[in-house]
C-alpha cells in the first residue's frame, strides 16, 4: 500500500425500526377501517398494512370481510395480490 492510504472501512448499514402493526382489530381502528376504506380507489392489502397499520393477515381477512358485504369489489384476482376498488352504485 502507498504511504497515507487506509483501508477502506465499510459501513454497518441502515438499520430500520422495527414496525409495531396492530395484530387484532379493536373497536376504533374496526370503525376507522369501515369508514375510510370506502373512499379508497385502490385497495390491497398493502395499502391497508401502510396507512391502518394493522398486521397483513389481518388485512387479508378484513378486505375478504368487507368484499362478502359488497362494501368493496375484487378487481384482479391472483395468487400473491388481490386488487379492489371501492363498491359504488352503477357499475363503473
Amino acid at each position: 500500500m502507498a504511504a497515507g492510504k487506509q483501508k477502506k472501512k465499510w459501513s454497518k448499514g441502515k438499520v430500520k425500526d422495527k414496525a409495531q402493526h396492530a395484530v387484532v382489530l379493536d373497536k376504533e381502528k374496526s370503525d376507522r377501517l369501515n369508514k375510510e376504506v370506502n373512499t379508497y380507489r385502490l385497495i390491497t392489502v398493502a395499502t391497508l398494512v401502510d396507512r391502518m397499520k394493522i398486521n397483513g393477515s389481518v388485512a387479508r381477512k378484513v378486505l375478504k370481510d368487507m368484499e362478502n358485504e359488497g362494501k368493496i369489489k375484487k378487481v384482479v384476482s391472483h395468487a400473491r395480490l388481490n386488487v379492489y376498488t371501492r363498491a359504488t352504485g352503477a357499475a363503473e
